[in-house]
């Protein structure tokens, strides 16, 4: 099988994947019509409208401006159930109709009465009082405190679309105003994204993987390592597009051999009738050093492999075979801690090495406590295996991230608008732009100990005095750990602008809330396909904004408008003169190419989309050219090589963080030497929202459960506490309560229960730390500290507890309506 250049197609998807999706580019300079001109309608005043969103594209049915029913894209291969939910994000119960503010904050001023955040007492301002209250708050915490004391929060899965492009414009309006605190790195791969380029020399979390057709062909073993592709690769960071499912189904076809391992029976598993084995959560390094151990002592490791393609592996042997510490890393060592029999760890070394093995890892193996060691020990085993570059052999992070392995198509880069700073090269959520940078996941941290000292890579840095953060596109009262610490650490800040369209937690939270339109009320344009590239769709107006919203370009233009910066925002351009001008700029390199694509005006008023065949990208082998040749097609690590050893992280000493890969104890873990509890709260990507993304819709009525957040738990432990099926429980630990409806199954191990993330926080008694979600948020739960000293990444996956039968007062769950004053 003929492998493609590694060099040629690493660029090509450098370009579409850090640059056509997020980063920085250039900036178009004709003028055209002022900002609030109306903007393209939509195709027809009723009737079907294609467009695109996270879950996938689709046909919005329009009757009397209203959106009545949404169906799949004709040419999606497997499209989403969440499609559902979007229709109802429009006119949900929970959209924000007006500008807001909150009582106090309004009556007596910035830092006033912040114990009643999350009270929900608001009170309804014009456009214009809200514009005027931001601009001016933005311009006092400046002048007073100095450039480091407003953050610019947009973190999160923000809508789909080149323009409308929540993060980039809020950083552009931050920028035009003076400066700002930012963060670098995401929740998703906060470990990993920074261990791997020291590995193997690249990010790698968001890399093309060896694709779907090549695995088919020539994998024999496949392996699902704390990853669930069956439910996350419904979802895609630019436009859904399913390609993931038609490799797994071919997989399935072929009878190819897959293990899922996870404490949890997944949908995943389930459809491959994988061989499961449920290791304690958190002790995967523990497991892969077993299998690695095995390998050494049994002969199966590559030695070959390892001399000429890695760096370091005669370093890391002395700590396997247990020579540094006098512990060998055996397999009946690795049963004691992951209860795993010794045995079947053996015989996963043989059957990984007997066979051409790819190892799946999953992101969430790093939300955890010392979550760098897991992708790097992963790496490592991989590397002993010595397939690595081989067709259907190797690793690979991205098979359950937005349908990663889907073969590329030949097809020009579509660029965005800019944050008006000065472009870093790499990912736009890895910048360092701004007067101070954080990494994401230590927000919290930030506000509760401003001037402190912190490491991150090698590095130290004070965080900022915070007095004033505007947050966009993200629910961090969502995605972030430790929700009481959360409350009280949001208390701090004299102002919380939060724009958005639905009364989410976060919303909720704030002094001063925008409402924002939702994709579907405003024009932009995107890519189809994360990996693929498969095709370019116009995300047309499907109809007018409901009650005031505004789109986020609108807003921040006003603001930049009212901060005397108005025509820097816009550079004079329309919301049509920026979209045309991304689409032109794709066309001009398809001409280069000699690509197929109509001009603008056709694209737009005809079909709204444009395909691009699959060429090359259907061979594609991940390393193949680093394999074939390392000294001509070397990594970009210091050796060039993999590097198992690393002298960078050696030289910078962390006692969290050694320089190769190694077992290191977590902060608590199911059966650790010294954890309180008998439970770890799993807390799984959901199978019917996208994190906290329609939750808030009446898609929540399909897996609610007494109308919590449902509660996997397995049948001894239900029994052994008294909980049936459908019972209302409270989990709790040290750090919250909440409550949930059981699920009493026995496709999970027993000592662990399933609280999926993205439940929205609803407190009992807002603003108080420590007071019942009602609902069921499983990050009132979890862990909030850093994975380590290198990477700052998030434990969400750290979480032990209790669960019992909920015998309390009755409560009435108030999240999903709207605060007082705002309906």
């Amino acid at each position: 099988m003929s492998i493609v250049s590694d060099t040629e197609f690493q660029a090509e998807m450098s370009r579409r994947s850090l640059l056509g999706w997020g980063l920085a580019a250039g900036v178009f300079g004709f003028a055209g019509p002022s900002l609030l001109s109306v903007g393209a309608r939509a195709a027809t005043p009723d009737g079907e409208v294609l467009t695109g969103s996270h879950w996938g594209a689709f046909r919005a049915k329009v009757e009397g401006g209203r959106v009545v029913s949404v169906k799949p894209w004709e040419k999606d291969p497997a499209p989403s159930h969440q499609l559902a939910g979007v229709l109802d994000s429009i006119y949900s119960p929970t959209r924000i109709k007006y500008p807001m503010v909150r009582r106090a904050w309004l009556e007596k001023g910035p830092g006033a009465a912040p114990e009643t955040r999350g009270a929900g007492d608001f009170v309804r301002v014009t456009w214009d009082q809200a514009i005027d209250l931001i601009a001016k708050e933005l311009q006092r915490v400046e002048k007073t405190y100095g450039p480091t004391a407003t953050f610019a929060g947009s973190y999160g899965w923000k809508s789909p679309g080149r323009l409308h492009n929540c993060q980039s414009l809020l950083r552009r309006m931050m920028n035009l105003k003076g400066n700002f605190v930012n963060a670098s790195g995401d929740y998703s791969t906060g470990a990993a994204q920074v261990i791997m380029p020291h590995v193997v020399g690249t990010l790698e979390m968001y890399e093309q993987q060896t694709v779907w057709p090549v695995v088919v062909a020539e994998t024999q073993l496949m392996v699902f390592w704390g990853a669930d592709p069956m439910v996350t690769n419904q979802i895609s960071w630019t436009i859904g597009d399913h390609g993931g499912y038609e490799g797994m189904k071919a997989l399935k076809a072929k009878g190819t051999k897959v293990i899922c391992i996870d404490p949890v029976k997944t949908e995943t598993c389930d459809f491959f009738g994988a061989q499961w084995i449920a290791p304690r959560p958190q002790t995967d390094v523990a497991l892969m050093l077993g299998i690695a151990h095995t390998l050494v002592v049994e002969k199966l490791h590559d030695e070959k492999f390892l001399k000429d393609y890695t760096a370091g592996f005669d370093k890391f042997l002395p700590y396997l075979m247990g020579e540094t510490d006098k512990q060998p890393k055996s397999a009946e060592w690795a049963a004691e801690i992951c209860e795993v029999p010794a045995e079947t760890i053996k015989e996963l070394a043989r059957a990984f090495a007997k066979n051409r093995t790819m190892l799946a890892g999953g992101f969430s193996l790093q939300r955890q406590h010392y979550g760098e060691q897991r992708h790097w020990m992963l790496v490592t085993l991989a590397a002993m295996l010595g397939q690595i570059g081989l067709p259907g052999g190797g690793f690979g992070f991205s098979y359950h991230y937005a349908n990663g392995g889907a073969p590329s198509a030949d097809a020009p880069v579509l660029t965005g608008i800019t944050d008006g700073g000065k472009a870093k090269e790499g990912a736009a959520w890895m910048t360092e732009a701004g007067a101070a940078t954080i990494p994401c996941a230590r927000v919290v941290d930030m506000l509760m100990n401003p001037g402190k000292e912190f490491d991150f890579n090698g590095k130290k840095a004070k965080y900022p005095n915070v007095k004033m953060a505007y947050w966009v596109g993200g629910n961090p009262f969502a995605h972030h750990q430790d929700r009481n610490r959360q409350v009280a650490a949001f208390q701090k800040l004299d102002t919380f602008v939060v724009q958005d369209f639905q009364w989410t937690p976060t919303a909720r939270f704030a002094d001063i809330v925008l409402p924002a339109t939702t994709s579907y009320e405003r024009n932009d344009i995107e890519s189809v396909g994360d990996y693929a590239g498969s095709a370019i769709l116009a995300m047309k107006k499907v109809i007018e904004p409901v009650f005031e919203s505004k789109t986020d370009y609108e807003i921040f233009a006003l603001i930049s408008e009212k901060l005397g910066k108005g025509k820097e925002f816009t550079e004079g351009k329309s919301e049509m003169d920026w979209i045309k001008s991304f689409y032109d700029a794709a066309l001009t390199q398809a001409k280069a190419k000699k690509i197929a694509m109509p001009e603008f005006d056709a694209f737009w008023n005809g079909a709204g989309v444009v395909e691009f065949p699959v060429t090359v990208g259907k061979t594609f082998v991940r390393y193949g050219k680093f394999r074939e040749d390392p000294l001509l097609n070397p990594l970009g690590t210091p050796s060039g090589k993999i590097e198992i050893y690393s002298k960078n992280i050696e030289k910078m000493g962390y006692d969290d963080c050694g320089p190769h890969p190694m077992w290191y104890e977590p902060v608590e873990r199911l059966g650790g030497p010294t954890t309180k509890y008998k439970l770890h709260v799993d807390t799984s990507h959901p199978k019917s929202r996208l994190h906290s993304q329609l939750c808030g819709t009446s898609l929540r009525e399909t897996y609610a459960i007494a109308g919590h957040e449902p509660c996997l738990i397995n049948t001894k432990d239900a029994e052994a506490r008294g909980i049936k099926d459908g019972d209302v429980v409270r989990v709790y630990n040290d750090r919250g309560q909440i409550l949930a409806g059981a699920k009493v199954s026995d496709a999970i191990r027993p000592g662990v229960i399933r609280v999926n993330e993205g439940g929205w926080y609803d407190p009992l008694e807002g603003g108080k730390p420590g007071t019942l979600c009602r609902y069921g948020d499983a990050n009132v739960l979890t862990v909030d500290i850093g994975t380590s000293k290198l990477a700052q990444g998030n434990c969400g996956h750290t979480a032990v507890g209790e669960v019992e039968k909920y015998t309390g007062p009755t409560v009435t769950i108030g999240v999903f309506t709207a605060p007082k004053g705002a309906a």
